[in-house]
């Protein structure tokens, strides 16, 4: 239980804090000021903090000197990139100078070059390894090769499975959706998937700083979310990326975060952030003292009453569900519901 259910800062229980980055400090390459304004605020008071990313088409020093250029200082050695880990375990499983072809940035290429691998592009040369990672100018012929490929014998690493990446218009295809393109021509999975929801980055985080309580903050239930659960931390979802509220409310128990908060500030002001984690039934669970609110179901009917913060009743709304109490056509019993409701984006 962290102090922030007694009314202190959410981030003052944790000893380190992991940041995801696309949906969670900028979008694209357009900063979320809200985030900014946080990451700036925590380093101003020495909080240790990481990133770790999914978005393979970077290095950490790129990753870091895009940071620093949005104001804040960061040093490489505190980002990790899925890039760098499967560019790392490649070079666990085969010897030097082996042959692998690489389908993505030219960061990736990179980190596989650096670990004393050698990236080729056809399935002609011979490839012990596929390695797939995001890259804009990724095409058919890159997909093509790395089937034929993996077909022939090369073992199939994936930096990432995120169906989608977030940018300021909205959800695009993102590396989860090109590997799917080839698992559909395989008709088999990966052998071996490197990023989040795997625990890797998490665990790899926690251990250079020695951490013993970090908290993971994202913007993905999928990737973020289940593997700050399959790493064993507490997690924040925010609510600046892929993940809506009506995603939230049907999270599967792998991948339901501890708290839930419309951005950053969320870490500072207990009035921004909503805890997930009450039993079903309580009275943070939908009961007369969930933060102002109550869910009520009769047959096939739900109506959330009472008043409070929108995060308050989308906390309520969540136990609600989690426990079983169906909430798609959640109906509002006054005008505070319906504004929270509306706030929310389920508004009936």
């Amino acid at each position: 239980m962290s102090d922030s259910s007694a009314g202190g800062r959410l981030v003052d229980a944790y000893d380190l804090v992991i940041f995801d980055l696309d949906g969670v400090l900028y979008l694209v390459d357009r900063p979320i000021e809200t985030a900014v304004a946080a990451v700036g605020r925590l380093h101003a008071e020495g909080k240790p903090l990481a990133y770790a990313t999914n978005n393979a088409s970077r290095r950490a020093d790129e990753v870091a000197s895009l940071l620093v250029g949005m104001g804040l200082d960061v040093r490489p050695e505190e980002v990790l990139t899925s890039a760098a880990a499967a560019a790392e375990l490649l070079s666990r499983r085969f010897p030097p100078d082996s042959p692998v072809l690489v389908v993505g940035a030219e960061a990736l290429r990179t980190e596989v070059r650096e670990v004393g691998l050698r990236p080729v592009t056809r399935l002609e040369d011979g490839p012990v390894a596929v390695v797939q990672g995001y890259g804009p100018q990724v095409g058919w012929a890159d997909l093509a090769e790395a089937a034929l490929a993996v077909r022939a014998g090369a073992d199939w690493f994936v930096t990432n499975t995120d169906r989608t990446m977030p940018t300021p218009r909205g959800p695009v295809p993102g590396n989860g959706s090109l590997v799917a393109a080839v698992r559909t021509a395989l008709a088999r999975d990966p052998d071996v998937v490197v990023g989040k929801p795997e625990p890797a980055l998490f665990t790899a985080a926690a251990r250079r700083h020695d951490a013993a309580r970090p908290l993971a903050v994202g913007d993905r239930l999928d990737t973020d979310i289940e593997g700050a659960v399959r790493a064993g931390m507490e997690s924040l979802l925010v609510l600046t990326g892929v993940a809506a509220p009506v995603d939230l409310l049907h999270a599967a128990p792998s991948a339901r975060p501890d708290f839930v908060a419309g951005d950053l500030g969320g870490l500072f002001d207990p009035a921004r952030v909503a805890r997930l984690t009450a039993e079903p039934g309580g009275p943070d669970a939908g009961g007369p003292d969930a933060g102002g609110w109550r869910v009520t179901a009769d047959g096939d009917r739900t109506m959330l009453d009472g008043d409070g913060t929108s995060l308050a009743a989308l906390a309520a709304l969540c136990a609600a569900s989690w426990s079983g109490v169906p909430v798609d056509d959640v109906e509002a019993g006054a005008d505070p519901a319906r504004k929270a409701l509306g706030e929310l984006g389920l508004l009936r």
